[in-house]
């Protein structure tokens, strides 16, 4: 099942997004999570996504992101989080991977844990140059 989100995920929609995912997982056990449409992720968003994840593993399920912005939603870098859950530049590539069906993984798809391509994490000054020309 994909979930799409769009906005801001943070401490005021966190009570909506952990219901949708709730609505979501009485649905499927297997949630792709579409995060192309966030413009901003706090750590209430990420807690509802762990709390998420750990029940659908526990139950053989999975949940599965896409689409996620690293200048929007690098608090998944912070922590660790993309490192651990599958993460692909889309939904398309994540159906595509995830399908046992799909064979060997589509060109172009993003691996796990890296940040997705044409926004790459900055650094140093060009941390300070990206923030200043927020």
């Amino acid at each position: 099942m994909v979930v799409t989100i769009r906005g801001d995920l943070d401490i005021v929609s966190s009570g909506r997004f952990d219901d949708c995912l709730k609505q979501a997982r009485a649905v499927s056990k297997r949630i792709l999570l579409d995060l192309a449409g966030v413009d901003f992720m706090d750590t209430s968003a990420l807690a509802v996504i762990v709390g998420h994840w750990k029940k659908l593993k526990a139950e053989g399920g999975a949940l599965v992101l896409a689409g996620a912005r690293y200048r929007y939603t690098k608090s998944l870098w912070i922590t660790g989080l993309a490192d651990r859950l599958p993460l692909y530049d889309s939904v398309e590539l994540a159906i595509a991977a995830e399908d046992p069906a799909a064979g060997e993984q589509q060109a172009g798809e993003q691996q796990a844990g890296d940040p997705p391509a044409g926004d790459p994490p900055a650094s140093g000054a060009a941390a300070e140059e990206a923030a200043a020309a927020d």
